[in-house]
């Protein structure tokens, strides 16, 4: 499930009241580490292999330079050396900001290749319990679906529940670029979805290219499935605080820095990853142009126009969506902040009216879905607001989708 999917309205009350409990016992008992040794996961293996790396008796430059740094880098290369690097450091190059996304793509398949084989071991090992060797099958199943021919893998790490990034269309020559921000009980297990497809993190993305290729044919446009964060686990503590988000804040400011070409760029933030925007939303870089939110519990500031950005912000929600009864408000940590859809919050209030519940906001064939498309390639004059009235529209810019059929 995504972003509270089935969470009754008294379970979130009762969940902030119990939260609350806890903050106060924290505050007067302290918190209390407790430290482990813990191996080095797969990544950061790959990544301290890389740093102790040569090419031509040269240092590889620190995986964490600036994107610009790697990518010219990257650039001073032949195509042979390339390829040794990715099979040298598979997890280390697919997950490098600055390195050429096909580059990341071939990268990723290989990594992914390489978890595949543990998990195959895994599911034999007789050690683990039954529900152990299911998990591993589980995980197995994933990373072979994910290999498929066609599937571009931006970013993926099989840590804990795992991180992963999805790109449908074609990145690098993309005239708009969207990105879609999931919130919880998102991994890589959760990623991809048979049943209640639009639900997850890939049915969001896969719905929204769909509609912006059909809204603006013209248009060409990419669209990132992006599950780069370890997200919260359910309605408890990391749901209702911005620890989660401000983590994820971090890692999908990396990745908008590092996006190649100039295409302006759209983000389209559902639930907590709503959450995850409005702390990052300061540190986008300016060809953030929209940023748009659904089913917010909110953004953790009192208005929009204090998210620090220029982008032009967008909210909406339906009315059977459960989310509206959270309480919108902000005390010593817990909690998101204003409403969104609020008129005192400021954004623009599109309408959601098709839509139905908190993850139906990315079904074909609803408004919600339309509006969040019109967004993404610019046609900013044919979106619908909410309440029947042209308010959203309102000081907006002309469309960039000439030729539409």
């Amino acid at each position: 499930m995504t972003s509270f999917d089935t969470s009754p309205q008294l379970n979130v009350w009762r969940a902030l009241l119990a939260l609350g409990v806890v903050f106060v016992m924290l505050a007067t008992t302290g918190w209390t580490a407790l430290r482990t040794h813990r191996e080095p996961t797969a990544l950061q293996a790959s990544l301290a292999k890389w740093e102790h790396g040569s090419i031509h008796g040269l240092h590889l430059p620190a995986p964490d330079s600036s994107p610009a740094r790697l990518t010219r880098f990257f650039a001073s290369l032949t195509p042979h050396e390339r390829d040794r690097l990715v099979h040298r450091y598979p997890l280390a190059v697919g997950n490098m900001n600055g390195a050429p996304v096909s580059l990341r793509y071939r990268a990723n398949r290989i990594a992914l290749d390489q978890a595949r084989k543990v998990e195959k071991k895994r599911m034999h090992d007789s050690r683990l319990s039954a529900a152990g060797h299911q998990d591993a099958g589980r995980r197995m199943h994933r990373y072979e679906a994910l290999r498929q021919p066609g599937r571009q893998i931006l970013a993926f790490d099989p840590e804990g529940s795992g991180r992963i990034a999805e790109v449908f269309g074609n990145l690098t020559s993309a005239e708009r670029i969207s990105v879609v921000v999931p919130g919880v009980d998102t991994d890589l297990l959760t990623f991809q979805k048979t049943y209640r497809k639009y639900s997850a993190t890939v049915g969001m993305a896969e719905a929204l290219y769909e509609a912006e290729r059909t809204q603006s044919p013209s248009t060409g446009t990419a669209v990132i499935a992006w599950a780069d964060y370890t997200a919260p686990d359910g309605l408890g503590v990391d749901a209702a605080t911005g620890l989660r988000a401000e983590e994820g804040a971090v890692r999908l400011n990396a990745l908008l820095d590092a996006l190649p070409g100039r295409a302006p760029v759209s983000m389209f933030c559902h639930s907590y990853g709503s959450v995850v925007c409005g702390v990052a939303a300061h540190g986008m870089p300016r060809r953030v142009a929209d940023i748009a939110v659904a089913a917010s519990p909110g953004m953790r500031v009192t208005s929009a126009s204090r998210l620090g950005t220029s982008a032009r912000v967008w909210a909406m929600r339906d009315a059977t969506d459960w989310v509206q009864d959270v309480p919108y408000l902000e005390v010593g940590g817990l909690g998101h902040g204003a409403d969104p859809v609020s008129s005192a919050f400021g954004a623009r209030v599109l309408s959601a009216q098709d839509a139905q519940g908190h993850a139906g906001y990315f079904q074909p064939g609803t408004d919600s879905l339309r509006n969040l498309a019109d967004v993404g390639v610019g046609a900013y004059d044919e979106v619908t607001c909410a309440h029947g009235n042209d308010a959203c529209r309102a000081d907006l810019p002309g469309t960039t989708t000439a030729g539409r059929a």
